[in-house]
């Protein structure tokens, strides 16, 4: 369909009023739809919204994706829908363990995408490098709290990055160590969040 032709379906069928070139823009990735835009054209296109979403990254998206209101979303994961939307739009998860089960469960997230959405990336990469460097005891509790994963597997998890970090340390502060000044510790903390992920195996 050429963008002609979907912006004339967005203004005969929603009251749309959007012009060919911003068509253009959406599909070669240089504008973003808002969500009516983007729900309209996914009428006209006789397509699902989540089809046009290339892959979900936020919560808005997820959400999106799923076909769902802010509200109906809200609902079901038990937050109120004003907290809810102000979350969203701050991409910032701030639900307690059962709010945030529910809401992984109903967008359909894995441990992994989940932390992404809910804006959790660099805060889980800072407790991740804590854990390595310091007591990784200390940090089961708060990481078992962000992730969706059971507690045993935290503390593998946490359990062994600290060794693999404080491994390479010691090969860099050994007699025989060949003058390096930790860049190998430090490159493996800046990749901390790659090795957690692959020693709970997602």
């Amino acid at each position: 369909m050429a963008p002609d032709h979907v912006a004339y379906g967005l203004r005969a069928q929603y009251g749309l009023f959007v012009t060919p070139d911003a068509v253009v823009a959406w599909e070669r990735g240089r504008a973003v739809p808002d969500e009516q835009q983007l729900t309209a054209l996914a009428g006209v296109l006789w397509c699902s919204p989540a089809e046009l979403i290339a892959a979900p990254a936020t919560l808005r998206e997820h959400r999106m994706a799923r076909g769902l209101a802010p509200e109906e979303l809200a609902l079901r994961v038990g937050v109120a829908a004003h907290a809810y939307q102000r979350m969203e739009d701050e991409g910032r998860w701030r639900g307690t363990e059962r709010q945030t089960a529910a809401l992984a469960e109903v967008l359909g997230l894995g441990p992994r995408a989940l932390i992404t959405a809910t804006g959790g990336d660099e805060r889980l990469a800072e407790l991740l490098r804590d854990a390595a460097t310091t007591r990784w005891q200390a940090y089961v509790k708060p990481a078992a709290k962000m992730l969706p994963l059971p507690r045993r597997t935290v503390e593998f998890a946490l359990q062994r990055l600290h060794g693999e970090y404080h491994a390479r340390m010691a090969a860099t502060s050994s007699w025989g160590a060949s003058g390096a000044t930790g860049d190998e510790g430090r490159a493996y903390l800046d990749g901390i969040t790659g090795h957690f992920w692959a020693a709970v195996g997602s």
